[in-house]
């Protein structure tokens, strides 16, 4: 199956899991397309200043792959400063929240994996 980027829904959130800002998802994949357990397949552009707010996974696990800009990421109570190219996975009750921290849109492509 090949989606051009024309064919991918796109979404706007407002203040994100109590972030700041308007965060867009490009959905490259649905879930319902996707025959794994996956509940989000999408890439994800933060402009400079916003944010994703602290949120947790029960029952399920986050990927983070950055591929542009500069992020602080506090990754269950630990903050790092993270920059393309580098990943971070949260799950399992444990909680992440990223923010823009660059002069630059952050953008990342996010993952959601379903335990069950």
């Amino acid at each position: 199956m090949i989606h051009t980027a024309s064919q991918m829904k796109i979404e706007l959130r407002e203040n994100m899991r109590g972030g700041q800002g308007t965060i867009q998802i490009t959905h490259l994949f649905t879930s319902e397309e996707l025959k794994g357990k996956c509940r989000l397949c999408a890439r994800i552009s933060i402009a400079p200043g916003d944010s994703i707010g602290f949120h947790e996974h029960q029952n399920e696990e986050e990927v983070y792959i950055l591929t542009r800009g500069t992020a602080l990421v506090n990754d269950d109570g630990v903050e790092r400063e993270l920059v393309a190219g580098d990943a971070i996975l949260t799950g399992g009750g444990k909680g992440h929240s990223i923010k823009n921290i660059g002069k630059e849109p952050l953008e990342l492509i996010a993952v959601i994996l379903l335990y069950q």
